[in-house]
């Protein structure tokens, strides 16, 4: 199955240097829920985030999917993409090298 890099950056960066409204919080919560589901799944392969907390802050994600349009599901349904708290871009990514303690 192929595989895809996700990559999503907040549209109000200073949720993460001033904190999360209280929408924000939520949102965020329902977007981490998400990708927890996606994991138990076998979809999500990591997910992670960047320490930064201004502009340059972005979290990244590997996922398996069928194809672009299975990936292109998978963006829209996420909860933060949905309700416009992240911004996301995804390509078709091929892993080169892989740590062993990875490998399922």
């Amino acid at each position: 199955m192929p595989t895809y890099i996700y990559k999503i950056q907040p549209v109000r960066p200073e949720m993460l240097s001033d904190g999360p409204t209280d929408d924000e919080a939520r949102i965020t919560a329902q977007h981490f829920a998400y990708l927890q589901r996606l994991k138990d799944q076998g979809t999500l392969l990591l997910a992670g985030r960047t320490l930064a907390s201004d502009y340059s802050a972005f979290g990244i994600a590997i996922f398996k999917a069928r194809d672009d349009e299975h990936m292109r599901r998978l963006t829209l349904a996420d909860p933060g993409v949905a309700q416009k708290l992240f911004r996301a871009e995804w390509h078709p990514f091929r892993i080169a090298l892989l740590a062993d303690e990875l490998r399922a």
